[in-house]
């Protein structure tokens, strides 16, 4: 029997039980299979294989009668009240996976102006740098170094530094928005596998979020109308059936969309990118003291009596909290 992961819904307080969608898949892929067989551990986690998994389960006609409509979405949870489509347009997993909501009315942005807001809907793990180069669960988890890729400048920057990791699951709205305002001084794209951000997948591979293909957005928020918390790297980071991070900042709303380019003004809180369907990571890292984490997710972390799968690799009790997207994260250090 599979250990059971849960985690605290922060506008509750309550202890929740995750739904592992697609777990027993994804125990079979990152267990044996990787030892005993690893052509085909290769296979599944390439990105031929990834986007065919991500059409079967989410654009196939056979895919959408195996699953049942209603009951995928009720498994999933999706409040039509926040949806800019109606439900009769949502007929397709695809459609719900990207579906758009009302973030201006269900999702208000925290209004502080030295304030770090989630950049998703996620569960989140904060930690620091100063204190552990790696994160390890049973395994690796990733490596500071590697996580920004070949880029010495931000290397240097970011050496030390705090960090937060948004795990999406794949009933979640996966529209990635602005953790901080101020200006584009970088954006680049790191190539790499299609491994799952499922905790099982986490726990037993070696270094899947450094390994997966990646874009890092680095903002700097030390610019007139910024958020004054220094630079922050935003690091999204692709998982199993996703096969791009399509990146579309919208100033207003979900218009006119536009890709990233270095000398753009970001806001907090706007429409930055899309995942395709899958699960998917976020990772933000901050300069060394320039912010304090919120209280809550300092205490929750460290909760007992919460059944996790990251406690036993990590040695310690760390639990993840749910948060919403433009929900306050952090402050600037005074």
């Amino acid at each position: 029997m599979s250990l059971p992961h849960q985690y605290i819904d922060r506008l509750s307080g309550a202890v929740r039980t995750e739904k592992l969608f697609g777990d027993r898949l994804v125990r079979m892929v990152y267990s044996p299979l990787r030892e005993h067989a690893p052509w085909l551990f290769k296979a599944f986690t390439g990105a031929r294989m990834s986007s065919l998994l991500a059409w079967f389960n989410y654009d196939a006609a056979l895919a959408t009668r195996v699953l049942g409509n209603e009951r995928f979405l009720a498994a999933c949870g999706v409040d039509f009240d926040e949806c800019l489509d109606p439900p009769e347009f949502l007929d397709t997993a695809r459609k719900v996976f990207e579906r758009k909501i009302r973030y201006w009315e269900c999702r208000p942005l925290a209004g502080e102006r030295d304030m770090v807001v989630s950049p998703a809907d996620a569960r989140v793990l904060i930690g620091s740098f100063a204190r552990q180069q790696r994160l390890f669960l049973k395994e690796k988890l990733f490596s500071f170094d590697e996580l920004l890729g070949d880029r010495l400048q931000w290397r240097q920057t970011f050496a030390d530094g705090d960090f937060a990791v948004f795990r999406l699951t794949p009933d979640k709205y996966h529209y990635n928005h602005v953790p901080v305002s101020g200006e584009v001084v970088d954006v680049y794209e790191i190539d790499g596998s299609y491994h799952s951000c499922n905790p099982a997948a986490i726990v037993r591979l070696v270094t899947p979020f450094s390994k997966n293909r990646r874009v890092v957005t680095v903002i700097d928020s030390d610019v007139p109308g910024g958020s004054g918390v220094g630079k922050v790297a935003m690091v999204e980071v692709v998982a199993l059936m996703i096969g791009e991070i399509v990146q579309c900042y919208s100033e207003e709303r979900y218009d006119d969309p536009q890709p990233l380019q270095p000398g753009m003004f970001l806001r907090a809180g706007q429409p930055k990118s899309l995942y395709r369907p899958g699960s998917s990571t976020d990772v933000l890292i901050f300069e060394p003291g320039r912010i304090d984490f919120a209280a809550d997710l300092q205490t929750n972390q460290s909760r007992s009596g919460v059944a996790s799968r990251f406690v036993s690799g990590f040695g310690k009790p760390l639990v993840e909290t749910e948060v919403q997207v433009r929900s306050l994260i952090a402050s600037g250090r005074s």
